[in-house]
């Protein structure tokens, strides 16, 4: 099975693509709703979730994972590689390098959690070899609790949406990084505030285009993985909007469990 855990509901962002991209193979997915947002956390509480996450979908049979959440993957993907025995793919590093290949003036924005703004993880990337990008960033800590109310399309999301980029903007950016796998979700609200012109770099697409990439050069991995459509969603939380999210934004019938890792 193919394993993805996330904070919430932003991970399913990185499920729809594997859905579109790579098809035939059984998702295990784990969204640990009791414990979101991971953003506002220390760095320590982040990375003893990310670390449950992670064996979890080890202990359900996942022989690869993709961390879906660039809070966890900005702050404990390093410790996730060491303590789990498979293939493990975070968000960061396709993403960045999908940015400086698109960018056309070199101004790069970066929309985050404040722990993945505060990390510094992407400036510290994209600055190095290339000392020629202007880098701006912006925290968006209330983007992921609006995507987990389903408030997708309301007017308090397009409100508070220009006033988070309005600073970006400014700097006229030419590129942004969606560094939060939860801002797909709310992606027309943000092309509309941020101006049309920009381009926007979706990590998800970027992330599941590479572990099909490292599948396509590695057989022995990816005979392992289960070819069928029996995919399982856990949450360590779930209420009624969580089934209805869940589906809105898969297109499929998919049922929900719970799944509590305290």
């Amino acid at each position: 099975m193919i394993g993805i855990f996330d904070s919430g509901i932003g991970g399913l962002t990185v499920v729809k693509e594997v859905f579109r991209q790579l098809p035939d193979y059984r998702v295990v997915y784990f969204g640990d709703t009791a414990r979101t947002p991971y953003g506002t956390k220390s760095p320590e509480t982040i990375t003893k979730y990310a670390l449950q996450d992670a064996k979890f979908l080890v202990e359900q049979g996942a022989k690869v994972i993709v961390i879906a959440c660039h809070t966890a993957s900005s702050v404990a993907a390093d410790e996730i590689k060491k303590q789990i025995p498979i293939p493990v793919f975070e968000v960061v590093s396709p993403a960045i390098a999908k940015a400086k290949q698109i960018t056309k003036h070199k101004r790069l924005g970066i929309i985050g959690t404040r722990a993945t703004i505060n990390s510094e993880i992407y400036q510290d990337r994209l600055n190095q070899g290339d000392s020629g990008l202007v880098i701006k960033t912006q925290a968006c800590p209330l983007f992921v609790s609006l995507v987990e109310e389903g408030w997708l399309d309301k007017s308090e999301t397009k409100t508070i949406a220009k006033k988070y980029l309005f600073p970006l903007k400014r700097e006229k950016v030419d590129t942004l990084i969606l560094a939060c796998t939860h801002y797909p979700l709310i992606r027309e609200v943000i092309q509309q505030k941020i101006g049309k012109k920009v381009m926007i770099v979706d990590p998800a697409v970027e992330v599941v285009a590479k572990m099909r990439e490292f599948l396509k050069h590695q057989p022995e991995i990816e005979h392992q993985l289960i070819r069928d459509a029996d995919h399982k969603f856990f949450f360590s939380d779930v209420v009624d909007k969580t089934q209805y999210i869940v589906r809105e934004w898969l297109e499929r019938p998919i049922k929900v469990e719970k799944h509590s890792l305290e």
